[in-house]
């Protein structure tokens, strides 16, 4: 247990928890405030990351994502100054990857060059859809033709780019969600994260569906449909599916979010952002205060920004690497289950084999095609005693 991360990598998540509006689907931990003091949170950022570093030292660093909210609305001198306090507490591997996450609304080509300058290397946009009516309905402030614009930046400015969208809306036809996926696909993105549309509760959505309000969302055979010409469409585009809602050209995955799905470590700073880190031998889930004032004066304060921090049992371990790596297309490596839990998993995955769900073949064990589409049953089959 002491070194299994090194097979994932170590990442570091910095949240941003600010947005220009609240998007009526995101159950995200996102706000919308009139005034932000970027210095303060410029040094409540570096602080997080000194003190981590300190437990961490020797380590590589693989990975940075800028998440949120909406980090580009953070402004580019803050993005430079915590970058270079990462390079100043880790070493960096030579395929370091930076990603910042932007809203088509906040794309400048001025701010894009700074984050540039300061050292992403990838930006991940939040184009939603490419149909304005949808858009709207969406709550985005977007419009499709400054999308498009923000996009044709981002590529002359980044190395990556990637970009998403969320099919399975209201009134959303089979032949409406290919003629804008065709759209997407001639964009020529690296990395495109398709995702249907789900209905939180909390969120403007949940309020209204569950007031009877939302109306047109496909049912479940039409969410079926729309999922696997998904995957076809993406296939024949050379950007295969290497995660359940991401697809990529070939060397273009989010290293990042590997990280998540591989189970290496990985350390959250700002609030409401979680990690995963080994640190003496110990597997530690840590979190942090949701509220966004919260979160910036415990750190002035008490100089740690984490609310909790607990060891994970074996069983939680074994939970979390099933759950999160058999969402890959690679799968997961068969020694390295059997190496974390110290269980015989034969019987239940021969069960699922013989019913077409699983597949374990050189060393790993994969869902089938048949089996994604029922992956949460698959996962319960294996989890349950």
């Amino acid at each position: 247990m002491r070194k299994d991360w090194q097979n994932g990598g170590f990442g570091l998540y910095i949240h941003w928890p600010f947005c220009q509006a609240k998007c009526p689907y995101c159950d995200f931990n996102s706000h919308v405030v009139n005034q932000i003091d970027q210095d303060r949170w410029q040094a409540a950022y570096k602080s997080e990351i000194s003190r981590i570093g300190s437990e961490t030292k020797g380590r590589t660093l693989n990975t940075v994502f800028f998440g949120g909210g909406t980090p580009s609305l953070m402004d580019p001198e803050l993005v430079h100054a915590v970058m270079e306090t990462i390079r100043a507490t880790w070493r960096t591997s030579n395929s370091f990857e930076v990603t910042l996450e932007a809203n088509p609304t906040s794309v400048e080509a001025g701010r894009f060059r700074g984050y540039r300058d300061a050292g992403v290397n990838r930006v991940s946009l939040g184009v939603q859809a490419l149909n304005d009516i949808d858009l709207k309905a969406l709550g985005r402030l977007h419009s499709v033709a400054e999308a498009r614009k923000a996009f044709d930046v981002a590529r002359d400015t980044f190395e990556r780019v990637s970009f998403d969208l969320i099919y399975a809306r209201q009134d959303q036809s089979l032949a409406d969600w290919k003629a804008e996926l065709s759209e997407a696909l001639a964009m020529a993105a690296d990395h495109l994260s398709l995702y249907q549309l789900t209905i939180e509760d909390g969120t403007a959505f949940g309020d209204r569906y569950a007031a009877g309000k939302l109306k047109g969302l496909p049912d479940e055979d039409v969410g079926a449909d729309l999922y696997l010409a998904t995957q076809d469409m993406c296939e024949a585009a050379g950007m295969p599916a290497y995660e359940v809602s991401n697809h990529a050209k070939n060397g273009e995955e989010s290293q990042h979010n590997l990280i998540y799905w591989t189970y290496g470590d990985y350390a959250g700073v700002g609030p409401g952002a979680h990690g995963r880190l080994t640190l003496d031998g110990e597997r530690m889930a840590t979190s942090t205060p949701l509220g966004p004032t919260a979160w910036l004066r415990q750190v002035e304060s008490a100089g740690i920004g984490e609310e909790t921090r607990v060891a994970l049992s074996q069983d939680d371990i074994v939970s979390e690497f099933l759950l999160m790596g058999l969402r890959l297309t690679q799968g997961i490596s068969l020694s390295r289950l059997k190496a974390l839990s110290n269980q015989d998993f034969s019987f239940k995955i021969n069960n699922l084999e013989e019913l077409g769900l699983l597949s374990s073949r050189d060393g790993r064990l994969r869902v089938t095609s048949k089996g994604r589409a029922v992956l949460n049953g698959v996962l319960r089959e294996l989890l349950n005693d």
